[in-house]
């Protein structure tokens, strides 16, 4: 699959699963245009050590093309020029991936509301859902400009999960929740302007921080499945990204406007892989061990 010649707006890319999709982007030849808040010079509250300008590097480095741009999307007039700035320099926006979060260190654990921090809920409800209305509605003008535009917001959970699992608190819940609700929504508009909106998910991500948090790096991430055996059906932050690939080189992905989709799921369909050569597909199994009574929730670190 051949992306030459596509500009992609990867927003909310420093790590995780943004990183994946970006650099799996740019292995099929996109220019990819990389956003967040941490870069060489400045530090987002996550205090970590991923930059923008390290995920450009692997775009690069893949066979695309990596342009960092240091964004907080949720400040109206940066997201602005930042897409002036592709138009200017592209002319284009091929695909915009919505995978802005930063909610990780604000959620809790099985929480009410009224147990809630309500300050870091709130923060965590603009961090996951003002950020994307507010990219789509200055990046999607662009990329309307021709047909065959896809829009990818990327989620926890499909539709179908987190439509009877509670996932850990009204904030978290509400959050995931809404991202499905707005590639839907975004999909009714996009229609008539030949282009697809889709919601996306990977299974249980194998990220910076899910690996730090299991005491594993990605060369020995299994040894962890011996406190935790769900963590077998784990995938890297590529998978996701290559399932984003696959979207936007078919020429049919019209499709799947408006639906929600999984990494593992759309690995059935386009037969792409992981980086080890395995075809996870973390949802399917979480639902069948959950209709067992056992839990096996994937939420984790993107």
């Amino acid at each position: 699959m051949t992306l030459q010649g596509k500009v992609a707006l990867v927003a909310g890319a420093t790590r995780g699963a943004g990183r994946g999709i970006a650099t799996e982007l740019g292995a099929a030849g996109a220019t990819v245009y990389v956003t967040g808040r941490t870069t060489r010079d400045r530090q987002s509250e996550y205090a970590r050590p991923e930059t923008i300008e390290e995920t450009a590097e692997l775009v690069t480095a893949a066979g695309g093309k990596g342009v960092a741009v240091p964004t907080d999307h949720l400040v109206s007039d940066e997201v602005r020029d930042l897409v002036a700035r592709i138009r200017r320099e592209q002319g284009r926006l091929d695909v915009l991936v919505n995978d802005i979060w930063g909610g990780e260190k604000l959620f809790e654990w099985n929480k009410p509301v009224w147990d809630h921090n309500l300050d870091n809920g709130l923060r965590m409800l603009r961090l996951s859902i003002d950020t994307h209305l507010i990219t789509a509605h200055h990046a999607l003008p662009l990329m309307i400009e021709k047909p065959g535009g896809l829009l990818v917001e990327v989620t926890d959970g499909t539709a179908e999960y987190n439509a009877v699992n509670y996932r850990l608190s009204p904030f978290y819940d509400l959050c995931k929740s809404a991202v499905l609700r707005m590639a839907w929504a975004h999909a009714k508009d996009l229609a008539p302007h030949g282009a697809t909106s889709v919601a996306i998910t990977p299974g249980w991500l194998r990220s910076e921080m899910m690996l730090e948090h299991f005491g594993v790096t990605e060369a020995n991430w299994r040894d962890a499945t011996r406190n935790i055996p769900h963590f077998a059906i784990s995938e890297t932050p590529r998978f996701v990204g290559r399932a984003v690939v696959a979207l936007a080189a078919d020429p049919d992905v019209a499709r799947w406007n408006g639906q929600s989709l999984s990494s593992g799921g759309l690995a059935q369909v386009y037969g792409f892989t992981d980086l080890d050569g395995s075809r996870p597909n973390a949802w399917p199994y979480v639902v069948e061990v959950q209709d067992a009574g056992k839990p096996a929730d994937t939420t984790g670190y993107r």
